[in-house]
């Protein structure tokens, strides 16, 4: 796992690529991030175009994980909040290759992007994950706190519903 590198992607045709490759295999293996099963390459490069020019212009940040020359997972950190909530930021889009899942690259992505929201002065983190086969797991492991569950909030990639569970995290100086 040491061959890890974590860095902000930019829009470049390869990482569009390969982001939009990953959101793919992401949906097919189940994974609630907001489309569904199967995902058009087309909108999914569409996504992240959309995705990577609100990143240019400072509204979120997203962050790879690179095994050598392959895009092994990504997470966003939303940082365009309401005037009333500039202390805070939300995690988004956490994914990784199912290839490499069980490794430690969310744990590191995740790390990286609170690492990041400190810089930013963000004093709160909050986030969502599906109640079926989400990531509470890791979220809660990171020191997430779960704020409760909304039934029914989504339907799952290949269909049925699930609920949602909201988490926060005191960060930076309000953490300690």
């Amino acid at each position: 796992m040491n061959s890890i590198e974590i860095g902000a992607l930019s829009a470049s045709s390869e990482t569009l690529a390969d982001l939009a490759d990953l959101l793919v295999e992401t949906v097919a293996a189940g994974g609630s991030v907001s489309f569904m099963h199967p995902l058009a390459p087309g909108a999914a490069s569409a996504f992240w175009e959309k995705s990577l020019a609100a990143a240019a212009r400072g509204e979120r940040m997203v962050l790879g994980a690179w095994d050598g020359t392959v895009l092994v997972g990504t997470v966003t950190l939303l940082l365009d909040c309401p005037p009333n909530q500039p202390h805070r930021a939300e995690i988004a889009k956490l994914m990784t290759s199912v290839e490499y899942r069980g490794r430690g690259v969310g744990t590191r992505l995740m790390r990286a992007a609170e690492r990041l929201a400190v810089d930013k002065g963000r004093t709160l983190l909050v986030l969502d994950t599906a109640t079926d086969e989400g990531a509470s797991g890791l979220y809660e492991r990171l020191g997430f706190t779960l704020a409760g569950e909304i039934p029914d909030y989504a339907l799952k990639p290949h269909g049925g519903l699930t609920g949602t569970l909201i988490y926060w995290k005191r960060i930076g100086a309000s953490s300690r």
